[in-house]
């Protein structure tokens, strides 16, 4: 009984600290802006050094909507393909402020717990000082199917999403690297993450460490 309420009391303190965050309203994505395709593909490359220095706002919002944003609104589809269309991955974001979650839809980041988690989004040094960290997440009921064509589907789907990541931060001058490497027992937890809800790979950004 009493680990119950203990738990009761931890989910409920959690609960209150993600109210401390304010919603985050992100820009339209600036079309115009970056570089051409085959000049980011040649730059693409692998970051693992990152300036002490907070994403803007604007370039926030550009690496989420790059990243598996909402490109055909008529039709609620993404940058990124998922098997079937079913969407299943959600984005989130792990900021000195607090974790997020990505809502493409509303374009808005909405609070999940606050305090800085960084640390938690991997296990190298550098993974608790670059200023952002996305988390990608599999929603393996939206699936269907059986255990291993979901996950097989979802590693798929997210390295469509890595990926577009890397280019965008070729394209506008960023640093960033891709990681297998997270804290995925804690890191649910402090996340809040349902059973079916898996951590598939986490993404280190920031401004390139001069």
């Amino acid at each position: 009984m009493n680990k119950i309420i203990t738990f009761t009391l931890i989910l409920l303190s959690s609960c209150l600290f993600a109210q401390d965050l304010d919603t985050i309203r992100l820009y339209p994505p600036d079309l115009q802006s970056g570089k051409l395709l085959m000049q980011a593909l040649q730059e693409r490359k692998s970051s693992r050094a990152y300036a002490d220095k907070d994403l803007s706002l604007k370039d926030l919002s550009n690496l989420l909507w790059a990243a598996n944003g909402i490109n055909r609104p008529e039709e609620g589809k993404r940058t990124a393909p998922t098997s079937r269309n079913k969407q299943e991955l959600d984005v989130y974001v792990v900021l000195r402020s607090g974790i997020y979650l990505y809502d493409a839809v509303k374009s808005i980041l909405i609070p999940v717990a606050a305090g800085d988690y960084r640390a938690q989004a991997g296990m190298q040094d550098y993974v608790a000082t670059a200023p952002v960290n996305l988390i990608f997440v599999s929603d393996l009921e939206r699936l269907g199917g059986d255990a291993s064509d979901q996950e097989c589907s979802s590693r798929i789907n997210v390295g469509y999403v890595s990926q577009n990541v890397y280019l965008f931060c070729a394209s506008a001058n960023l640093a960033t690297v891709a990681r297998g490497s997270v804290q995925k027992e804690p890191l649910s937890t402090t996340m809040k993450l349902r059973p079916g809800q898996m951590i598939i790979l986490a993404q280190s950004v920031g401004y390139a460490k001069e």
